[in-house]
């Protein structure tokens, strides 16, 4: 008996000694992870607007520096209007749930796009990206997915540069000015839809019919989200170009 509590009380220390020093590695590395989490998501917004080249790697600080040079956060309300005073980092989803992070493309002043973030299920996991509008409001600049869990050769081609350049140039916006997002098929655009449609589709993944139609949905309820704020960008550029 002497032995076997001799033994748990061992066991016992050790557990605890374990649960403290586990505790203190997460919390020390927490801060990094936040910092990594961040970096990544800078990535991502670049790729978006094509300010670097996925298939290559880049130092830190030199992200940082092109982020920083390049892109201005802004936060959005409901009706489209921007919030003054506000960051994307000071967004509380339990609280702000009208408060909505974008992200301006600038060079010497000038705007060169527009990037949202964009995020929904897919097959198997959920999927995070950002998408790249042009100036007028309407049309694909870029889109990037980086974080998700699905099917490697399959659902896990949304990753790669073949389906995302797919959205360049597309419009999510019809003649009459609506939103009608941009759909993945399955198959080939130009075997199933009519040519003057084509603007608003692109071709789907072989074998990952399910992963395509969570894109499409989440990729409209986000564009949903901003419709209010492209809508008044669009209306000023027609004055511009009235004017």
């Amino acid at each position: 008996m002497h032995s076997n509590a001799q033994t748990f009380r061992f066991a016992l220390i050790i557990t605890l000694v374990c649960s403290i020093l586990l505790a203190a590695a997460a919390t020390l590395l927490k801060p990094r992870q936040q910092e990594n989490i961040q970096l990544d998501i800078k990535k991502n917004i670049l790729k978006s607007v094509g300010l670097i080249d996925a298939e290559k790697d880049y130092a830190r600080q030199e992200i940082l520096n092109l982020y920083a040079e390049n892109i201005e956060a802004l936060v959005i309300n409901k009706a489209g209007d921007i919030v003054e005073g506000r960051t994307p980092e000071s967004i509380d989803p339990k609280v702000d749930k009208e408060l909505y992070p974008i992200y301006e493309n600038k060079k010497d002043g000038e705007i060169l796009a527009y990037i949202i973030p964009i995020s929904g299920k897919g097959l198997w996991s959920t999927i995070y990206g950002y998408l790249a509008v042009e100036p007028d409001g309407k049309t694909v600049k870029g889109i990037t997915f980086y974080q998700h869990g699905e099917t490697p050769g399959l659902g896990g081609e949304i990753s790669t540069g073949w389906f995302q350049n797919n959205f360049k140039g597309k419009s999510f916006v019809n003649d009459k000015g609506e939103l009608v997002s941009i759909t993945i098929v399955k198959g080939k655009v130009k075997d199933k839809i009519a040519a003057g449609e084509r603007y608003h589709y692109v071709d789907g993944i072989s074998g990952a019919t399910l992963t395509g139609r969570g894109v499409t949905k989440f990729l409209k309820k986000d564009l949903e989200i901003y419709d209010a704020f492209f809508k008044k960008l669009r209306q000023s550029n027609k004055g511009v170009i009235d004017g």
